[in-house]
């Protein structure tokens, strides 16, 4: 088993999670990986990004876009995975790559239910990133470019319903519940540099603990 260190980031809509990630990643010396998993997931599996994208953090029912994706050619290792509905494919796409990651480096993985896929590796640290909702409902509208606050709102909560749905189904686990995680951290309260500080202070503690250079 390997002894790479992997920071998984749970995060709200809103609350600065991808941003915070990538900061952490550069001052740490590794990658952030958020949509490039996407990329390297199509490319191990032979399914289209496109479709990964699709699919991306949002379990779907839609039984006629199923229908048509069930389509394209997947070939994922051979065995057994054109059986597999399009929905599950692509989250094993997606699972599998997290755990060649963790197997070949240290990194920061965003969303995707990566503290699940890596349950058994000896050096995970589990974090969750909230925030205040005015201050979540402002950022989502900067960031995703919604002028109008009331559809940003709208869209944070959307996102977030999706989000929740997708990981408690694929984990039987709880997302943004405190016992999930190992930190869970207010983006409000620190602010997007102080909330990387905190995680880096966090880090510190962990790896003398641990053991860990």
């Amino acid at each position: 088993m390997t002894d790479n260190l992997i920071i998984t980031i749970g995060r709200e809509c809103g609350s600065g999670g991808l941003v915070i990630g990538k900061r952490l990643a550069e001052k740490l010396g590794i990658k952030a990986y958020d949509k490039e998993l996407l990329l390297l997931a199509a490319e191990a599996s032979g399914m289209s990004r496109e479709i990964l994208e699709h699919h991306d953090e949002k379990p779907t029912n839609s039984f006629l876009y199923s229908l048509v994706t069930d389509n394209y050619s997947t070939g994922y290792n051979g065995t057994g995975f054109f059986d597999m509905p399009i929905t599950q494919r692509a989250f094993l796409a997606q699972f599998d790559t997290i755990k060649k990651l963790a197997d070949s480096e240290s990194c920061v993985i965003i969303g995707r239910c990566a503290d699940y896929a890596l349950a058994d590796y000896p050096h995970v640290v589990r974090i969750f990133i909230t925030g205040n909702e005015s201050d979540k409902i402002s950022y989502t509208s900067e960031y995703y470019q919604i002028p109008d606050l009331n559809k940003a709102r709208d869209y944070m909560i959307k996102t977030d319903k999706k989000r929740t749905s997708y990981y408690n189904y694929y984990t039987n686990q709880k997302w943004g519940q405190a016992s999930t995680y190992d930190l869970c951290l207010n983006s409000s309260v620190l602010g997007f540099d102080g909330t990387v500080d905190a995680i880096l202070a966090y880090l510190d503690v962990y790896r003398k603990q641990k053991g860990l250079a």
